[in-house]
């Protein structure tokens, strides 16, 4: 009997926040190996996977994803891979306000170069881009619709969410082009363990503990849906292993919060001081997400609630 070959997955920005809960998921839940590229940005942390840089099933490489079709870089495990599920992006607006430069290198110039890396490959199977929400701009512009669904137009505000869009627009042509199966994925906020500090939810607890004052941009009733990352890698991950192929889906979990109402809710358990600060140049108010397409293809999901996990951050907090 032929023994079934081990399907691998080539993880990018696996380093980080969401591309780390992603490979946790995918070595506990399947038996599919992991090569995690990262080039190690001052937004990754070795210590948020828990293995050896050469394990059984995984394998790190310290690289730019710019760099990847570079005949140093180039291996036969990396030809061979099945997937590929790029989570590497510089992603903090505010970053992108000071400097765009680097957003369009690895947003944009990065995605391409892995684009033409995968579209190369011997066994190719599917490469899963991961955008946002961002890239529709904001929903109180009045377009006539209260929640964005796939095929809502894109519009969006900051050079961070303007990189996103582009990105899946390369994906998208590689499609056309070169028959590049992909899956485009665009999800919510995101909440959970070990998020990097310069995030809002980090930086409130940071503030808390020591007694700083939060900032908050505006009048703070900017609206946002929240998803914790272990829900939103669990349905990457099963898009990446369907039959779906050159698709796009939302990832949302319903879950809407103004940025006040978090900070008013913290207070209840922190003597939290905040203060109201010059907005954010081209700030959206409200992002919202509809849905229905991975409903009906992967189901009803029941999200873990972000004021379980603010809970949860509290007590962690007060212990320490």
């Amino acid at each position: 009997m032929t023994k079934k070959k081990i399907e691998t997955v080539i993880v990018t920005g696996g380093l980080g926040f969401i591309g780390s809960r992603f490979i946790k998921h995918v070595l506990e839940t399947t038996d599919m190996n992991v090569i995690n590229i990262d080039s190690e940005t001052y937004a990754a942390d070795h210590t948020r996977i828990p293995y050896g840089h050469c394990d059984e099933k995984y394998m790190f490489h310290k690289a730019d994803i710019c760099d990847i079709s570079k005949p140093c870089f180039y291996s036969e495990m990396l030809q061979d891979a099945e997937y590929l599920v790029n989570f590497a992006a510089e992603t903090h607006v505010d970053n992108s306000i000071s400097d765009g430069g680097p957003f369009a290198k690895t947003n944009v110039m990065g995605v391409l170069a892995l684009l033409e890396f995968f579209r190369k490959g011997k066994n190719r199977k599917k490469f899963v881009q991961i955008s946002t929400d961002e890239v529709y701009g904001d929903m109180a512009d009045l377009r006539g619709k209260q929640r964005a669904d796939e095929g809502f137009s894109l519009k969006p505000s900051s050079y961070y969410s303007a990189t996103k869009a582009s990105a899946d627009l390369l994906v998208m042509s590689a499609a056309r082009t070169y028959g590049v199966p992909y899956i485009i994925t665009r999800s919510c906020n995101n909440f959970g363990p070990n998020q990097n500090p310069e995030k809002f939810l980090p930086k409130i607890f940071e503030a808390a503990k020591n007694g700083d004052t939060v900032p908050v941009y505006g009048d703070g009733k900017q609206s946002r849906e929240w998803i914790h990352t272990d829900d939103n890698v669990a349905q990457i991950c099963s898009l990446m292993r369907s039959e779906a192929t050159n698709r796009i889906y939302n990832i949302g979990s319903g879950y809407h919060y103004k940025n006040i109402e978090i900070v008013r809710f913290l207070q209840r358990y922190f003597p939290l001081k905040f203060e109201f600060v010059d907005d954010r140049l081209g700030h959206d108010k409200i992002y919202s997400l509809d849905c229905t397409k991975i409903k009906r293809f992967l189901g009803d999901k029941v999200y873990y609630p972000l004021e379980g996990f603010l809970k949860s951050e509290i007590e962690l907090a007060k212990k320490q």
